[in-house]
């Protein structure tokens, strides 16, 4: 084996902090997960879920990060209540609300892609994760809407306007909140050298 495929060997596994560090985000979804707030104008609660997933993603970039929303997936799958109002099982994934739960591996794949673009000019790389976390919500939106439509027998609009509209501010907020404080957890943890990638 040539050294430059040994280098690459190397690269693709995860070290023990790396682990560490995905474990730990996983425990953050489980912990924020479940707390959520029913509103009348939707089956779909509110719930701190999506910011675990966007800090997640920040901080880990798209491997770990997704990674991190898989095995908190795994979780409540089998049957640890660790999603929206403390539930957990297939029942949860397969219903209404499932979609957007499936959707937070979306999510975190598409907005890791834009983690750590640029590491010559802080401000843009906020901006690109910015940027990434919307475009990743975006696909979010429109599985979940196509799940919530088909499962509750609704029109997709009228599924967008009950499973999407109410939520936009809220996960604008999450965003950017996940964008200052992912963003500077995540260039110490490099600096650290805790993580591999780039910095801002």
């Amino acid at each position: 084996m040539s050294t430059q495929e040994k280098t690459n060997q190397s690269t693709k596994k995860l070290t023990t902090h790396e682990l560490t560090l995905t474990a730990l985000m996983a425990a953050v979804l489980c912990i924020l997960g479940p707390i959520s707030l029913v509103i009348p104008v939707s089956p779909v609660p509110i719930s701190l879920g999506s910011l675990a997933v966007y800090l997640a993603v920040t901080v880990l970039g798209a491997r770990l990060g997704t990674l991190s929303c898989v095995i908190y997936l795994l979780l409540g799958l089998a049957g640890l209540p660790v999603f929206a109002g403390y539930t957990g099982g297939a029942q949860k994934l397969l219903g209404p609300t499932g979609g957007y739960l499936i959707g937070y591996i979306f999510l975190a794949a598409i907005a890791g892609v834009f983690i750590g673009r640029d590491a010559g000019a802080k401000g843009k790389q906020y901006a690109l994760a910015l940027l990434g976390m919307i475009l990743g919500t975006a696909v979010l939106y429109f599985f979940g809407t196509a799940w919530l439509a088909h499962t509750a027998g609704m029109g997709f609009y009228a599924a967008l306007g009950a499973g999407v509209i109410p939520f936009i501010p809220g996960d604008l907020a999450k965003m950017i909140a996940a964008d200052l404080l992912g963003t500077t957890l995540r260039n110490r943890l490099l600096q650290a050298g805790l993580l591999r990638g780039r910095k801002a």
